[in-house]
């Protein structure tokens, strides 16, 4: 009966895993039991578990005992460091009463869990120092704002010189647009033009001269006289 590995060192909380491995000469449906067993401080050895040949996979709070003929495996779970201490198995046989064969033993540490970092634990930082990563994200939202203002002054510049927008207060004008110069308007009024009669002498007929009619253009200014037809219209 062998019991291997010789040593194992687990932190707590971990599982340890040892074999306890059986070789008998004729083995022809005999039938025998495994028991599993702990010694500390080199006290007593107590019975932790035990296992026969055609038993199932067993598994308890504690143990996972797992049958694979002619190795046995035993699985210790949550280990805390008090199952430090050496292991054994022994191997009882019911084909010779009282025959109890005992393996060599096998040492097992358990050490402390690692202790978690605490945020207490953690480096503080030097006030008024801020961590690299901060000086360089400050670093590229400046380069970032100066690209950006340089491409609005570019696009402005050449916005300006092709005749683009123009802000002019809170409207824009086209660039080159002005404003289209006053025309005057001429109007058309009419008026009745007297014309007095010269007083001529008595004359003959046969000498008096034949009407003639004559024609004239009148241009008003921009005040128009008062001619009588808009003084009626004004008084009405």
């Amino acid at each position: 009966v062998t019991f291997f590995p010789a040593t194992l060192t687990v932190p707590a909380g971990g599982s340890a895993t040892f074999f306890c491995n059986i070789s008998m000469e004729s083995d022809s449906g005999l039938e025998y039991s495994l028991n599993w067993y702990k010694e500390t401080n080199n006290s007593q050895a107590q019975k932790i578990a035990e296992i026969s040949r055609n038993k199932p996979p067993t598994k308890t709070e504690k143990y996972l005992l797992t049958n694979h003929t002619p190795a046995f495996k035993i699985e210790i779970l949550n280990l805390h460091q008090n199952d430090s201490g050496s292991y054994y198995c022994g191997l009882i046989t019911f084909f010779e009463p009282d025959k109890v064969m005992e393996s060599n033993r096998s040492h097992l540490v358990v050490t402390a869990a690692p202790e978690k970092m605490n945020a207490t634990d953690e480096p503080e930082m030097e006030e008024g120092n801020p961590p690299d990563y901060i000086k360089a994200v400050l670093l590229g939202l400046l380069l970032l704002a100066g690209v950006v203002v340089l491409l609005m002054f570019g696009y402005l510049t050449v916005t300006y010189r092709r005749g683009g927008m123009i802000p002019c207060g809170d409207r824009a004008l086209l660039r080159g647009w002005e404003k289209p110069p006053m025309v005057s308007v001429s109007t058309v009024d009419y008026g009745v033009l007297e014309f007095q009669w010269e007083q001529h002498a008595q004359l003959p007929p046969e000498t008096r001269l034949v009407d003639q009619t004559e024609y004239a253009t009148i241009v008003f200014p921009e005040e128009k006289p008062v001619t009588p037809e808009r003084e009626k219209k004004h008084q009405d």
